[in-house]
């Protein structure tokens, strides 16, 4: 069995992003965006006692591959979303503020 190291120093997020290649940096950062999506879904699923199976206007495959998805269409997260007996708003904010336009409530 291999031996585990052990860092013996911890180091702020901002060295360790300093020290990476910045190439290989801004790939690890685009790949964790673009996972956020499917972890919230299943995690959103899981926190209402549901199963893939129970998504209701899905088969349990088709929930599978759309929780993995890195993109999806506002139609079929409404739907996924009301399987859940949810609804869904989109606001749109500037970078820099906290305001928000409300753009869609379903």
């Amino acid at each position: 069995m291999a031996e585990t190291k052990v860092l013996k120093k911890t180091y702020p997020i901002s060295e360790l992003d300093a020290r990476m290649n910045p190439e290989v940096l801004a790939r690890a950062k685009k790949r964790a965006k673009e996972e956020s999506l499917n972890i919230r879904l299943s995690i959103l699923r899981e926190k209402y006692g549901m199963k893939q199976s129970d998504i209701s206007k899905f088969t349990q495959t088709a929930v599978s591959k759309l929780e993995k998805r890195k993109d999806i269409r506002i139609s079929t997260l409404i739907d996924y979303l009301d399987s859940l007996d949810m609804g869904l708003e989109i606001t749109a904010r500037p970078r820099n503020s906290t305001k928000k336009e409300l753009l869609l409530r379903v």
